[in-house]
């Protein structure tokens, strides 16, 4: 005869039953079937623009939660976003003895009228549970991308050809600076790409750390930086929506002109597909420089003051500047980038600007740097040569 035990449930010698003692249980379990469906919920308020339903997919005293909840179906409405799915994956880390826990959502999105295919990442978000329900406490986390509009408030301003959104206390004032910077580069990027048709969408985050956890990475790895652009997702696709992400920490400190050459120079890199190019630095960064600052009127013991002072400092350069020189953590990040661009002036000067436009091209289809400086009659060594007289002249 089999022996079958039954949950909760035993046989005594006198064939009466006995229900154990639920306070014994080991501990608490994720429910993973109540969060999935909490998930669904949530997709249902960010596809309607609901921010009340969203909130109230949170417990009715946690309002952190319930604001965080709120901010991202505010979000999608005003970003318009399209293409939403969200998907519970699994829990990431244990589950607290107070019952609850982290779980990796997958989550896609697109901002309708500038993004040709959704972005794709998987987020966290926390839930906590009880007998009678399953609640989300929390958007976000350290370990996974965080989409800037995935839980804070956001304001957005936008144009046919431009998108900005912007974090922060001060969100409406940035959100239309920045605005107002794209559209003014917009046109300094078209007089040397005259065939981009602009599609720019910006993200500035509140401050340093917030732009950190859009591109998942460490705290302060960026922390220099006054924007990059990369993949809306990390993912890494080719087809991965591009965006430009602000450090409002570095760029706040710069003057009208230095703030909107960062702007026309990320655009550069929008309109050249470069976060899905592979170039050598030199070529990438300088490339962006150089049209960035084509038509300033500024001096070269200005435009080239860091660059000056580290070849006064540590003497001419024996090679083009390469990927160690543009490691964000680099000593001398800024006079890289100088030493950059003068490599693509030099370039210019030999060939025309249309001529450092075709290596540029050329490089950015899959060319090496030497067959690309080929196409126009030039070599690397000679390239090198005529880059380093001109920094002994800068220097003298």
């Amino acid at each position: 005869m089999g022996l079958v035990a039954l949950a909760g449930l035993v046989l005594s010698g006198r064939g009466e039953p006995y229900q154990a003692d639920l306070s014994q249980q080991g501990p608490p379990s994720a429910r993973s079937g109540s969060a999935a469906g909490a998930v669904q919920d949530l997709l249902a308020a960010l596809e309607a623009g609901d921010p009340a339903g969203a909130a109230d997919l949170a417990a009715e005293g946690d309002g952190a939660a319930r604001e965080e909840l709120a901010a991202a179906a505010t979000n999608v409405r005003a970003l318009d976003l399209t293409e939403l799915s969200a998907r519970y994956v699994d829990e990431v880390g244990a589950v607290s003895p107070e019952g609850s826990w982290t779980a990796a959502v997958a989550l896609t999105w697109a901002v309708a009228g500038f993004d040709r295919e959704p972005a794709r990442a998987e987020v966290l978000v926390d839930f906590a549970g009880d007998r009678e329900r399953v609640v989300i406490t929390g958007l976000g986390g350290s370990d996974r991308i965080s989409p800037l509009w995935w839980g804070q408030r956001l304001a957005v301003r936008r144009t046919d050809t431009a998108l900005v959104m912007a974090a922060g206390d001060d969100a409406a004032s940035r959100a239309q600076s920045y605005l107002q910077r794209v559209r003014r580069a917009i046109p300094v990027v078209r007089r040397v790409l005259p065939r981009w048709r602009p599609s720019v969408v910006m993200e500035v985050p509140a401050s340093a750390a917030g732009l950190d956890a859009s591109l998942d990475v460490a705290e302060g790895t960026y922390s220099a930086i006054a924007a990059v652009t990369a993949q809306a997702d990390g993912s890494g696709r080719g087809d991965a929506p591009v965006r430009v992400f602000v450090n409002p920490d570095v760029t706040g400190r710069l003057r009208g002109a230095g703030a909107q050459v960062v702007i026309s120079h990320e655009l550069v890199h929008v309109a050249t597909d470069a976060a899905n190019a592979e170039i050598d630095p030199w070529l990438l960064e300088g490339f962006a420089d150089y049209v960035a600052l084509r038509d300033i009127d500024l001096r070269l013991d200005v435009t080239a003051a860091r660059a000056r002072a580290s070849v006064r400092r540590s003497g001419v350069p024996d090679q083009l500047p390469g990927t160690a020189e543009f490691d964000v953590s680099a000593d001398d990040l800024a006079a890289a980038y100088e030493l950059a661009w003068l490599v693509c002036v030099e370039v210019a000067a030999q060939v025309g600007e249309q001529g450092l436009v075709r290596v540029y091209e050329l490089a950015s289809e899959g060319e090496s740097t030497r067959a690309a400086l080929a196409g126009v009659g030039l070599t690397p060594a000679e390239v090198l040569v005529a880059w380093q007289e001109r920094l002994r002249k800068l220097a003298s």
